[in-house]
């Protein structure tokens, strides 16, 4: 069933994925190094931009830079694409959802007015360091651990269930307590008052006055530390895979990397390596 699914890649197509997709080989791992250098002078850009100062006095060359870098990022987006064997696939991975958001704002920007400041979103394709720097190891135990999330989710889900609802019966026992007088004058303030002291937050906008207020408060602050140790101890107990070794080979396919050195399949699509 895999085999009908894959599609062979040749000529310019085969050479433009070794190049964009894999870091093994020199030019990869040239290419990877200028566009993390391009990404990085675009956020500058970007930043520079929202100086009100350097906007009015330099806002003609920031703009032209900002249009540059837009145009560099869709032809990329627009060749990885074209020199993968499945470019829905791509498109709908997390880098290439990235890689969209990277240029959209730009464009969206001659409607809105302002939209550029999202392009603060390429920081996120930085995350390609890893397999320029041979750290594929670092980009597998970040899949270990959201595999670990994803397994305790159902836990997750009553552990918060739990907290929602200590948070409605001390806020509205703080309500009852404290009263309009003291600042609680409604129990979704009682509510708010609740999240910040069991998350340990503490603003100090609003805190209890009378003794019997405080001596729960004292209780709750003193829960929250306990509060905030379950999910981390939650998602730990998954964490009992080993580590593996990973390639920086990226899939012909899909373009997806963090594979096995021994895979002889794609873990997302399936094609064969």
């Amino acid at each position: 069933m895999q085999q009908e699914h894959e599609v062979a890649l040749t000529g310019w197509r085969a050479t433009a994925h070794e190049v964009i997709f894999e870091s093994d080989t020199p030019a990869g791992k040239a290419f990877d190094v200028i566009l993390i250098l391009l990404i990085l002078a675009s956020i500058v850009v970007v930043m520079l931009d929202s100086v009100q100062g350097i906007r009015g006095e330099h806002g003609t060359a920031l703009l032209a830079a900002e249009w540059t870098f837009t145009i560099l990022f869709t032809i990329e987006y627009c060749l990885r694409l074209a020199c993968v064997g499945r470019p829905a696939h791509y498109a709908r991975s997390f880098f290439g959802v990235v890689d969209l958001l990277a240029i959209v704002p730009t464009y969206v920007s001659l409607a809105l007015p302002g939209a550029q400041a999202l392009l603060v979103i390429r920081t996120v394709r930085i995350l390609r360091v890893f397999r320029v720097l041979k750290l594929a190891n670092y980009v597998s135990e970040s899949e270990r651990l959201m595999r670990a999330l994803y397994a305790s989710r159902r836990k997750i889900e009553v552990f918060l269930f739990a907290v929602f609802t200590l948070v409605v019966i001390f806020g509205a026992l703080m309500y009852l307590i404290e009263g309009p007088e003291n600042g609680f004058t409604s129990i979704p303030r009682g509510l708010y008052w609740a999240v910040v002291t069991m998350t340990t937050v503490g603003y100090g906008d609003i805190a209890p006055q009378t003794n019997f207020g405080q001596a729960v408060s004292a209780f709750i602050m003193i829960l929250g530390y306990g509060i905030i140790a379950v999910p981390t101890g939650i998602v730990t107990a998954q964490l009992t895979q080993g580590a593996m070794d990973v390639s920086g080979q990226a899939c012909p396919s899909c373009g997806a990397g963090g594979h096995r050195v021994d895979a002889a399949f794609c873990r997302l699509c399936g094609s064969k390596m």
